[in-house]
Formats: structure tokens, C-alpha cells, sequence
């Protein structure tokens, strides 16, 4: 898994880099001013948050050592979802809070509304995630083998033999 998330993190900056290279080739100077605003604007915080979560975070993953690392695995799918959670907000609030007429050029500042939905949203699947771990319990392979070969007759870590 930590290569996948290696190759995915290296696809994600080299998009990054495109995205950016594009701009300049193109000369378009309206996808300038928005990528230039992106990186240098008021949300620069998270656009760099998100390149480092999404893009040089997990390049750490050359390591074996790290590789083969459940906690610091653990850590790196968190900064990945972090990323991943900011590129979405990078794309749709740096896009809104700067419209063509600079008279309507406003911070974002989430509503009540705004945060009461993400609060249920939170609390729906965890609701539902709970539900799901007790009703559908999740039960190792191996307890269910070892079980069923004593039920066989046989000890553990040797298989029935059919005599027939």
C-alpha cells in the first residue's frame, strides 16, 4: 500500500507541476492570476498545505524503513486525507471568493448552516459506521479456521485428513 500511495502522491505533483507549467505556456492571464492567487493569495496557507500533504509528504516513502512502518503508514494516509480534503476546498473557496468584479471580492466565512453540515455529516457516518460494527462484527480468518478444525477433530496447525 505505501508504494501505491507513493506512485498516487508522485502522479498528484507532477499534475501539480503541469498545472502550473500550463498556465505559464498558455499566457492566458486569467489562469495565471488564479494559479499566481492560489499560491501567493490569502489561502496560500492551505494550497501550500495541500502540495505538502498531497504531494511531498508521501515522497518520505523511498525510505524501506518508513515503507515498512504501520504507524508512520498510518500518519501518511492521514496527511493524504488532509490533502485530499483541502484540494477540494482550495478549488471551490479560491475559486468563489474572487469573482470579476472586485467590489465583490469577500473572505470565505462559513455559516451556521455550513458547519452544522459538516458536523451531521460527521456524526451520520460514524452513526452509521457503529451500526455496522455491531451488527456485522468483524471476525479474523484465522479464528474462524482454527475454529473449524477443531471442530474437525484436529489440532491446531494440522489439516484433517479424509480417510475414504
Amino acid at each position: 500500500m505505501a508504494k501505491v500511495m507513493l506512485l498516487t502522491g508522485s502522479i498528484v505533483g507532477l499534475s501539480y507541476g503541469t498545472e502550473f507549467y500550463v498556465a505559464w505556456l498558455s499566457g492566458n492571464v486569467y489562469e495565471q492570476a488564479t494559479l499566481i492567487g492560489r499560491a501567493t493569495g490569502p489561502y496560500a496557507w492551505c494550497f501550500w498545505t495541500m502540495v505538502s500533504c498531497n504531494a511531498l509528504a508521501p515522497q518520505a516513502l523511498w525510505s524501506k524503513r518508513i515503507r515498512s512502518s504501520i504507524p508512520a503508514l498510518f500518519v501518511f494516509s492521514i496527511l493524504v486525507n488532509i490533502g485530499m480534503w483541502l484540494e477540494r476546498f482550495v478549488i471551490i473557496v479560491t475559486s468563489l471568493h474572487r469573482s470579476y468584479l472586485p467590489s465583490t471580492w469577500v473572505m470565505y466565512r462559513p455559516t451556521l448552516i455550513e458547519v452544522g453540515t459538516l458536523v451531521g455529516s460527521f456524526g451520520l457516518f460514524f452513526s452509521c459506521f457503529l451500526l455496522f460494527i455491531r451488527l456485522l462484527p468483524m471476525i479474523a480468518i484465522w479464528e474462524v479456521k482454527s475454529d473449524g478444525l477443531r471442530a474437525a477433530g484436529a489440532s491446531v496447525g494440522q489439516v484433517p485428513v479424509s480417510h475414504g
